[in-house]
């Protein structure tokens, strides 16, 4: 019998895994779950319900001291979290039953990563400290000659997506130039197909409307940019953002992530040292919703074009100056006066 219970135990993983997979989360997702789930069991060494807190308490601390970051701690609590309760809802009686008490999920909350420490607080600059960087890096653009005048080019029309419309680094990346409809809508549209999904649920898509300029920028980066990065076939299917490496079909490869990201980088630390290190693409996102906030937009509107699902997430992303809140204390009690006094003879 106590072999059969064991052995119950990597059944159980199967079976998490298969119920994943019917839910519509993506491979790799679902992959990486069961890796973590079988890796607690073997650091812990016994069956999946003598498995404890301290277990666990032991197995993110040693992944702590290899060097993980709390996010992807935090990612493997929730991961073991979500198997406890697939574990107690399927086979919970059957346990009560085989071992005489209940099968208990070792993620409490002594050891469960805090969310706000997962996702962390990240300011970004002022409208003029973005301002400056983003001019002084257009007025230079037109000095810089040959291919190195497309690269770039390149970088400065990511940074401005990420900047006007907050698109995360990866939907950048994979942004086909068919993706873009000049036509549909007041300013055009971009439609967005590989937006994050979450809990691996796979991409997300949205249409974002090209507002604040970025459809003058994307009419400039069509027509008179992005040819001279070569012949390729004449349909949406090529790269928005192209890399200079090419396919076997003649395509370009899509810039990769970490070159984007250089490309800020070097135009931060020329232009805005003060920031240099620390002004990365999620900042700029967060500078986005801050600014089209601070500028009338409701918050369902900044959570829709960020591609957020709830207003509490969009909520992180809005910093509110300090002199903001301030008029707002003194028009409140403006108006209290007001109501209170009557109005002024």
């Amino acid at each position: 019998m106590s072999a059969v219970l064991r052995a119950a135990g990597a059944v159980w993983v199967d079976e998490f895994v298969l119920a994943l997979a019917a839910r519509g989360v993506t491979d790799r997702w679902a992959v990486q779950q069961r890796a973590w789930v079988e890796q607690l069991l073997a650091f812990a060494s016994c069956p999946v319900w003598e498995v404890g807190p301290t277990d666990v308490d032991g197995w993110l601390a040693a992944a702590r001291e290899r060097g993980t970051g709390p996010q992807r701690r935090g990612q493997m609590a929730h991961a073991v979290y979500r198997f406890y309760a697939f574990v107690e809802t399927r086979h919970g009686a059957w346990i009560r039953e085989m071992t005489g008490g209940p099968v208990v999920c070792p993620v409490d909350e002594f050891n469960r990563p805090s969310r706000l420490v997962r996702v962390g607080v990240r300011i970004p600059p002022t409208a003029g400290e973005v301002e400056l960087l983003f001019t002084a890096w257009r007025f230079h653009l037109p000095g810089v000659r040959g291919p190195a005048f497309l690269a770039a080019a390149r970088d400065y029309v990511a940074a401005s997506l990420w900047r006007r419309l907050g698109l995360r680094i990866n939907e950048s990346v994979q942004l086909r130039a068919g993706d873009w409809y000049p036509h549909a809508g007041s300013y055009g549209i971009l439609h967005v197909r590989c937006g994050k999904g979450a809990r691996g649920s796979g991409p997300r898509e949205r249409l974002v409307p090209a507002i604040d300029g970025v459809d003058r920028l994307l009419a400039w980066w069509l027509t008179e940019v992005r040819p001279q990065f070569g012949n390729e076939p004449a349909d949406g299917q090529v790269v928005l953002l192209p890399s200079r490496r090419r396919t076997l079909e003649g395509r370009h490869r899509p810039a990769c992530a970490q070159t984007l990201r250089g490309g800020l980088a070097q135009a931060v630390a020329r232009w805005l040292p003060a920031w240099s290190g620390r002004l990365t693409p999620h900042p700029l996102r967060h500078f986005c919703a801050s600014h089209l906030y601070a500028r009338g937009l409701g918050l369902e509107a900044v959570g829709a074009l960020l591609g957020h699902r709830w207003l509490s997430t969009t909520a992180q992303y809005v910093h509110v100056p300090a002199e903001r809140i301030e008029r707002s204390w003194q028009q409140a009690n403006d108006r209290l006066t007001g109501r209170l006094l009557g109005p002024a003879p």
